[in-house]
């Protein structure tokens, strides 16, 4: 069986290992900073849309506002119809009666 003959890892060869897993993780390093700075450029990005949709809910509270207000008035004015009609029923009525009761 053939035997492998062991590297000796000299100061040098360690060096070189040492350098070049410091150039290694600067590079990914580097890679992360890119990550980082495309995340705060979504993170951006959603801080806009997020103040669209604010904007957006404030502009329906609004209208929904002015359409409870519109409802309100046309439920008053439906109410006074309503009564208006029965007084004038009740009072053609009572008006026949009388008139009957005349007779």
């Amino acid at each position: 069986m053939a035997t492998m003959a062991r590297e000796a890892w000299t100061d040098e060869r360690l060096d070189d290992l040492k350098d070049g897993m410091h150039r290694e993780f600067d590079q990914v390093n580097r890679e992360f900073e890119w990550v980082r700075r495309e995340f705060e450029r979504v993170d951006r990005g959603f801080e806009k849309v997020h103040a669209e949709i604010r904007e957006t809910n404030a502009r329906i509270d609004s209208l929904g506002e002015g359409l409870n207000a519109r409802f309100d008035a046309m439920q008053r004015t439906m109410v006074v119809g309503f009564a208006s009609i029965a007084a004038t029923t009740l009072a053609s009525v009572s008006g026949a009666i009388a008139a009957n009761a005349l007779l």
